[in-house]
């Protein structure tokens, strides 16, 4: 085992061996510098950020502030918003009782409108249905049409006044009422009466039939004596006489109504009277509006003119015309009547 071997290092000299302490010495210099500056800029940005940090505390003061002010403020207006707010709730509530009562006022007013509207338009269909009446009435009275076209147009007026659509159906019912009776014949009464008192006046000259025959006898027998010669004889002349007065006693002819033939003079003048009385009759029953008498009067006029008069006489064809006119005209001359309009009012007040 080699011990070993002692290296002794060689002397250096002493201008060397102080190199290596003064480098050091710089660099603890360098050192504590580095440090130093570090420090400095620690310090430096310490202070920087204190600073930034004091001022950012500041603005956060400051906004905190603010924002207490800002959130006083906003408690304030919410607290003032919450009393508008109920304020305006009461309002709102207030209204609407308020809206309420109006409204059911409102259906109060319209009720009683209706109601006034319905009474008044009740109280117009009785009025004009009791006018409507009433024209009839006179009509029938007195024959003539002219009540109940005033009462109708009078009627029509109104409704079209009021402009009601519950009483259109009386409107379309009146002017139909009021068609029909425009255009219904004028009623001639003095035309009547005069054809009446010609009618009285041709039957004093009335040929009934018994006369008729006895004219036509009498006739043949005198054309017969006239024509026979004046040279005969007194005794042929006799004869001829004695055989006419046989030929008198029994003729031989067609007769149809036997009561005309058996009809005597004083019988004659009563029928003449009696027919007479008749169309007289009938003249008062047109004066009094009672046409149901003034043709029963016509019609038994015409019954006795057939059965006593002679039918190829001339008087006989006058009369027997005018008494078919009088009674046509007395037919047509009807009052005709307005159920179609009263029963539309009937309707109407019935509520239908």
């Amino acid at each position: 085992m080699t011990s070993p071997i002692d290296v002794v290092p060689d002397p250096q000299p002493p201008a060397k061996a102080s190199a290596p302490s003064t480098l050091g010495a710089k660099r603890s210099r360098l050192m504590l510098a580095v440090v130093a500056g570090l420090a400095l800029l620690a310090f430096l940005s310490s202070l920087f950020l204190w600073q930034k940090l004091g001022r950012i505390q500041e603005q956060l003061a400051r906004q905190s502030a603010d924002a207490g002010v800002q959130a006083l403020e906003a408690r304030t207006w919410a607290k003032q918003a919450q009393e508008t707010v109920q304020d305006n709730v009461a309002r709102v509530a207030l209204l609407e009782a308020r809206l309420a009562e109006l409204a059911q006022q409102r259906t109060q007013l319209d009720d009683l409108m209706q109601s006034l509207s319905r009474s008044r338009d009740e109280n117009l269909v009785v009025d004009m249905e009791s006018a409507l009446r009433i024209a009839q009435q006179q009509a029938l009275m007195t024959g003539s049409t002219e009540p109940m076209l005033a009462a109708l147009k009078s009627a029509h007026k109104r409704v079209q006044r009021t402009a009601q659509p519950r009483l259109l159906p009386v409107s379309r019912a009146l002017e139909k009422d009021l068609e029909r009776l425009n255009n219904l014949p004028v009623f001639d009464l003095p035309g009547l009466m005069v054809k009446l008192d010609e009618g009285v006046a041709l039957v004093d000259g009335l040929v009934f039939a018994n006369e008729a025959l006895s004219s036509a006898s009498k006739t043949r027998q005198s054309a017969e004596t006239t024509g026979s010669p004046s040279s005969l004889s007194w005794w042929m002349a006799g004869l001829t006489r004695m055989g006419d007065e046989f030929k008198g006693l029994l003729r031989v002819s067609r007769i149809d109504a036997p009561e005309a033939a058996l009809l005597s003079p004083e019988q004659a003048f009563f029928v003449r009277e009696n027919l007479k009385l008749k169309l007289l009759n009938a003249r008062l029953g047109l004066l009094a509006r009672q046409k149901d008498a003034v043709r029963a009067d016509l019609s038994a006029s015409a019954i006795l003119v057939r059965r006593y008069a002679e039918p190829q006489s001339r008087r006989t064809t006058q009369l027997m015309q005018l008494l078919e006119q009088t009674s046509e005209q007395v037919r047509t001359a009807e009052v005709p009547r307005i159920d179609a309009s009263l029963a539309a009012l009937s309707a109407a007040a019935a509520g239908r």
